[in-house]
């Protein structure tokens, strides 16, 4: 092992205070080791004017930082986790999983109490279809318009586009300690998150044992388990940031709850489920709970978006 560790991250405000988090985290547990962050700009970076679900394909925010890894340029990747496809190449994996900031979502705006009370017709700034169509299954009279940029652009979007509100995670908004005075937690009741929104991802090479060696102390179990069984549903799903699919998984000592939903892209089907079980089956519960989603008519639902989203998988 070299004896500088570089850390590869997006260039954005967000991502560099995470992946700082981790450099100081790793600095902290391993004295003897010097790390340093390169910066990798990725695909999704460079397009910012395009909702994502327009953009198509994986790995949008997170393929150009594997090749970087996979060619030795870098020793580690940290990622959002809701962003790193659920089937990883090959040649690398997870190293280690932090402990989840909050997963819900949060919205934000001048004197709201939340979404069930905002006015008719509002106009809400959301480029996640996810969003978009949980927002429509309980509020369909609200009108969701397109919203891409960083956080500080978003917020001044609320102003200059005229919207009642904005929706974000509010994982993004504690980790840049945001003022929150206008925002409110969506309950996951009106709006379940992404897959492993919140949690971040040390992704290393398979079998690099030095490095893994070196990150594995950050690992938070009950995070791992939670969005491993929400990875494994989404796996299952065959789904990614394309489809309206929401889940949250919680570990209460040893046992593991999963709840998930899957709408249709107009907000007016939604099937929504829930399973638990041992955390030692983390996975499994992900795996059933898709199976039922889908004998329960979301697997009418995803081919029918799928028709509409060639890019889709199969």
């Amino acid at each position: 092992m070299r004896q500088e560790i570089i850390i590869g991250s997006r260039g954005s405000k967000l991502a560099l205070t995470q992946t700082n988090w981790v450099k100081a985290q790793l600095e902290r547990l391993n004295p003897r080791h010097k790390f340093s962050v390169e910066i990798i700009h990725t695909r999704g970076d460079k397009i910012t004017d395009v909702a994502l679900f327009r953009i198509g394909g994986k790995g949008l925010f997170t393929k150009e930082l594997e090749v970087a890894l996979l060619e030795g340029k870098i020793d580690l990747a940290v990622h959002s986790l809701k962003d790193l496809p659920t089937e990883l190449p090959p040649n690398l994996a997870l190293g280690a999983i932090p402990e989840r900031e909050d997963p819900h979502d949060l919205l934000i705006g001048e004197g709201l109490q939340g979404l069930r009370q905002l006015p008719a017709g509002a106009r809400v700034g959301t480029s996640s279809l996810r969003r978009r169509a949980q927002i429509m299954a309980m509020r369909p009279d609200i009108e969701a318009v397109d919203l891409r940029g960083n956080l500080d652009t978003r917020l001044k979007k609320l102003k200059t586009l005229g919207l009642n509100a904005i929706i974000v995670a509010r994982a993004g908004v504690n980790r840049l300690g945001v003022s929150q005075d206008s925002a409110h937690a969506i309950p996951y009741e009106d709006m379940l998150p992404a897959v492993a929104q919140g949690a971040l991802a040390l992704e290393i090479r398979r079998g690099d044992k030095a490095i893994e060696a070196v990150v594995s102390p950050l690992d938070h179990v009950p995070t791992h388990q939670a969005v491993e069984a929400e990875r494994a549903l989404m796996l299952e799903l065959q789904g990614g940031c394309q489809v309206p699919i929401g889940a949250i998984a919680h570990v209460k000592e040893s046992t593991l709850t999963l709840e998930a939903v899957i709408c249709s892209l107009d907000g007016r089907r939604a099937i929504r489920d829930s399973g638990s079980g041992p955390v030692t089956r983390a996975g499994e519960i992900g795996i059933e709970l898709a199976q039922r989603l889908l004998r329960s008519g979301g697997r009418e639902i995803l081919g029918e978006i799928r028709q509409m989203t060639p890019s889709l998988p199969e």
